[in-house]
């Protein structure tokens, strides 16, 4: 099925973009991109994943062969192929990915001589971002050229922070290149809000650094915290978001409390 021809909750409202975004790696950016997407689309929404990680790791989590693609998001950023070519279906029939390769990896070098480099990826998506109720973009692990366009193609950050020792760290250097992006590129820029994962009830540690981001953060804090499951951890082995490969864990309900607080939040 065509994203053109899924329906919009609502369609006169413009798309919420959002960059799921730690500069640190394993903590959850990509199991938030496909989970999360997941449960928004069970609710009726429209919604749109843009892989910008060259592992590719959410173009796996939806069952994405990468081997197969014949285009990815390498080639609109670069190639000038139009995205509404690259955009696929998936299980969960108002969800949509735009799917990435390990040929991303080279984007970093090939964007510095680009015109407008800091904006390519917001001028790629606007002829099919309001298609969409919310839009999520993966950023890889670091604050380089990609991530800042995933800055400047956004409304707003959903920070994932794991429930591990160093939690917060690195964190104020992501928030410093946020508040360089809003001043220069994109004034409206903010943070939505930050979602814990990896969450062990069992440990003292793990209620410690909920405690501490919860002192750091304030409300951006959603209030529903994503546990440590092993079903969440198979599931992209699966291709298949948790709500489908397991519908009653707790990892599936956590996601869907989660949609419920995003969509109550805008």
């Amino acid at each position: 099925m065509s994203f053109k021809d899924v329906k919009r909750a609502f369609p006169d409202k413009p798309a919420h973009v959002m960059a799921i975004i730690n500069q640190k790696g394993g903590v959850g950016k990509s199991t938030t991109a496909v989970n999360l997407s997941a449960a928004l689309g069970e609710s009726k929404k429209k919604v749109l994943v843009i892989d910008f990680d060259p592992q590719g790791n959410t173009s796996s989590g939806y069952g994405i062969e990468k081997d197969e693609l014949e285009n990815d998001i390498y080639d609109a950023l670069l190639h000038d192929f139009p995205v509404e070519e690259i955009v696929l279906d998936t299980c969960e029939p108002n969800v949509f990915v735009i799917p990435a390769t390990i040929q991303l990896a080279g984007a970093e070098i090939e964007l510095v001589s680009t015109m407008a480099r800091e904006s390519v990826l917001k001028n790629i998506l606007s002829p099919i971002v309001n298609d969409f109720d919310y839009v999520f973009i993966d950023c890889p692990p670091s604050l380089g050229l990609l991530t800042i366009n995933a800055l400047v193609a956004a409304d707003s950050l959903l920070i994932p922070i794991q429930c591990e020792f160093y939690a917060l760290e690195g964190l104020t250097k992501l928030l410093e290149s946020m508040k360089m992006v809003k001043k220069r590129l994109n004034p409206d820029l903010d943070v939505f809000g930050v979602v814990m994962t990896m969450y062990d009830s069992r440990t003292t540690l793990s209620k410690e650094v909920v405690e501490e981001v919860r002192k750091y953060f304030g409300k951006k804090v959603f209030k529903t915290i994503i546990p440590r499951s092993v079903k969440l951890s198979e599931a992209p082995s699966h291709g298949v978001p948790i709500t489908m490969y397991s519908r009653v864990n707790k990892g599936a309900l956590a996601y869907r409390n989660l949609a419920k607080e995003v969509v109550r939040r805008g």
